[in-house]
């Protein structure tokens, strides 16, 4: 096609795209004219990003430890973005399934293998006396990291495993989100008493969990998996990308928090409590949350011996692989 065609056919194409909006396609070709030309730096925000670190005291790693969280935040909204595809998808195709798991776990694969920030990137010293500046937050706060929870899989999967047996998916939505196991984390085991910490995040938080929870009641990816044609279920190259996943976000994934925490926060005859009052080494071994989004996908064995990795990571964390 001539390029004088080529042009007409286009503005012909937005003739008919722009007729229903009220203003004629020359209102919008002025607009196009008056407009300026986009630069990178405009385009992401760059000086808006870059001024979002604001340390609260003067020690230089504290900007790190915000930087890091940052990224992870975005990382976690690009999971988010690719479950949403997948429970909003009608058609029941098992190629864009596997390719939006696939983009989960690299998504997984590059928060894992940059976690050494985290763990060696640090001095610890600073990093005990920024922490008090920052009480009460904790990265237990991260609502994006519980909402990848509550699209993977149903509610009844998350609830803390001492009283999972108890509950299924009759029980209400309300009841199942009142026994999560995250909960638990925040919740001083002898009293009862939950944390600061656990408060202010139900009160910011718990009308919004409910709400997702109940758009996607019989809707999770687990969901979208069952209800899949059973020869799509079967698919090798998707079981064992749902399979990496899970083991992605809820063994690998809490892992790295697990060794991080033993550098900074472990000490030959005692613990550092976390910033949030969590009980980090009861709340971050897989082996004792026994999180899985699939559990169809795995043998009785397999599941009793869910995040038993986590012993290894302690004394050679090289062992553990993304």
């Amino acid at each position: 096609m001539k390029s004088k065609e080529r042009i007409e056919s286009q503005i012909s194409k937005l003739e008919e795209k722009y007729k229903d909006s009220g203003q004629d396609l020359s209102s919008y070709l002025d607009g196009l004219l008056y407009q300026r030309y986009l630069t990178y730096w405009d385009y992401i925000h760059l000086d808006t990003l870059l001024s979002l670190q604001v340390p609260r005291t003067y020690f230089p790693d504290e900007e790190i430890f915000i930087m890091y969280h940052q990224i992870t935040e975005l990382y976690f909204k690009l999971i988010i973005h690719e479950e949403k595809q997948i429970v909003d998808d009608k058609s029941q195709n098992v190629d864009f399934f596997l390719e939006k798991i696939n983009r989960i776990n690299s998504y997984y694969k590059a928060l894992i293998s940059s976690f050494s920030i985290m763990i060696r990137g640090m001095e610890r010293e600073q990093f005990l006396q920024y922490r008090m500046a920052l009480l009460p937050s904790s990265g237990f706060q991260s609502a994006q990291y519980r909402t990848i929870e509550i699209y993977a899989t149903p509610l009844e999967h998350l609830v803390h495993p001492s009283g999972r047996k108890n509950f299924s998916e009759e029980n209400s939505i309300e009841e199942l989100y009142e026994q999560i196991y995250w909960k638990k984390g925040a919740t001083d085991k002898d009293t009862g008493e939950k944390t600061l910490t656990l408060k202010q995040f139900e009160y910011r938080y718990t009308p919004r969990f409910i709400r997702i929870a109940k758009q996607l009641k019989n809707n999770t990816i687990y969901h979208k998996y069952l209800n899949l044609p059973e020869e799509s279920r079967h698919n090798k190259a998707l079981k064992e990308a749902l399979k990496s996943m899970d083991m992605n976000a809820n063994i690998n994934w809490p892992l790295m928090h697990l060794g991080s925490a033993h550098r900074y926060l472990n000490k030959e005859s005692t613990s550092i409590e976390a910033t949030g009052g969590t009980n980090w080494k009861e709340y971050l071994p897989p082996s004792f949350q026994k999180v899985v989004f699939f559990p169809n996908l795995y043998s009785k064995l397999e599941l009793n011996n869910w995040g038993k990795q986590w012993v290894d990571h302690i004394f050679n964390p090289e062992k553990i692989k993304n």
